[in-house]
């Protein structure tokens, strides 16, 4: 571990980790030899792209968090990722009510046009979660999770449907409709690591999302860049994370905002990486530092869970559970 001149004083960095096995060897051990057979039993994956997620503590500095997710581009290059996904609100933390509104953009906009250019210069593709796009009044932004291209080309946008109207058990009251305008639309779209599915935050607490993105959609990956407050972090991030990767025998990617960006508001962190059986691939040893990690995401294991348990055959459609008429 090693502290950046970059950072805030309640900030670390820490350096990417990258697995020594293949996504394969993550699964249980306790299977056994049935398990084995169930998922092929190979040491090596070679039909397989490498992907990193980042954590990250952003602040109300668009230039901080700027130079904080280029260092984390350098660092998921160096490892050879293809793909580096970012948490919500990845280039600004409001601080005060009311600075969201205020620096929100169209997509075309320099703050985009600065992360397209990263990605460009970069030759890897982003998944920025959580971006303040400028919304259909001066009250409102829509929380958009944007793709980007290795050209910095903004591939796909997903308007985060689900807003986190809460009051939070043990922490305070959140009412995100106040300020963000919610999206209506399912957004999948192809990448290098396969056909993602996009989401975000509390989007997690919503399965039947989830479900149209694989069922409906194709979706192979499926990316929830958060910022989970402490309280419900604590209690449901991981649960919940591979109930959503088992059930859609899809990868989960969970970037995520870590510790105290400001005086009011604590996130959660453990940024990680689910395999399609839900053993967590990816994970940062430090739950609150800055950092990235890596894992592969191995196609063959995705078609080889699906294949031996072959539910999108056996689920029943989703007009089956409508309530009969009386």
């Amino acid at each position: 571990m090693s502290v950046s001149p970059w950072l805030s004083p309640n900030q670390t960095l820490i350096r990417f980790t990258i697995p020594t096995v293949s996504a394969r060897d993550h699964l249980p051990l306790i299977r056994s030899n049935f398990a084995t057979a169930f998922t092929g039993g190979s040491d090596m994956a070679v039909n397989s792209v490498r992907v990193a997620v980042a954590q990250m503590t952003s602040i109300n500095d668009l230039s901080f968090n700027f130079a904080t997710c280029s260092r984390l581009v350098k660092e998921a290059v160096s490892a050879g990722a293809k793909l580096v996904c970012f948490p919500e609100d990845f280039s600004f933390m409001p601080a005060k009510d009311g600075e969201g509104q205020k620096i929100a953009e169209p997509l075309d906009g320099p703050i985009m046009n600065q992360y397209c250019s990263l990605a460009r210069e970069s030759s890897i593709w982003l998944s920025l979660g959580g971006f303040q796009e400028k919304g259909p009044d001066d009250e409102h932004f829509y929380n958009t999770h944007v793709i980007v291209d290795d050209s910095g080309t903004i591939r796909s946008t997903y308007r985060k449907i689900h807003l986190f109207d809460v009051d939070v058990p043990g922490g305070r009251v959140y009412k995100e409709s106040s300020y963000t305008k919610a999206g209506e639309d399912i957004v999948a779209v192809d990448s290098p690591i396969g056909r993602l599915g996009l989401t975000v935050c509390y989007d997690l607490r919503f399965p039947e999302l989830y479900q149209q993105l694989r069922f409906q959609h194709n979706s192979q990956v499926l990316l929830v860049p958060s910022a989970f407050t402490k309280e419900t972090g604590e209690a449901h991030w991981e649960i919940l994370l591979r109930s959503r990767a088992i059930e859609n025998q899809c990868y989960v990617i969970a970037a995520a905002q870590a510790g105290k960006a400001n005086g009011k508001r604590e996130s959660y962190g453990d940024s990680l990486i689910i395999d399609p059986w839900g053993k967590i691939v990816g994970r940062l040893s430090d739950r609150l530092a800055t950092g990235i990690t890596v894992a592969d995401i191995d196609f063959d294991l995705i078609e080889s869970v699906r294949s031996r348990l072959p539910i999108a055959q056996q689920r029943k459609p989703f007009d089956f559970w409508k309530p009969a008429s009386m």
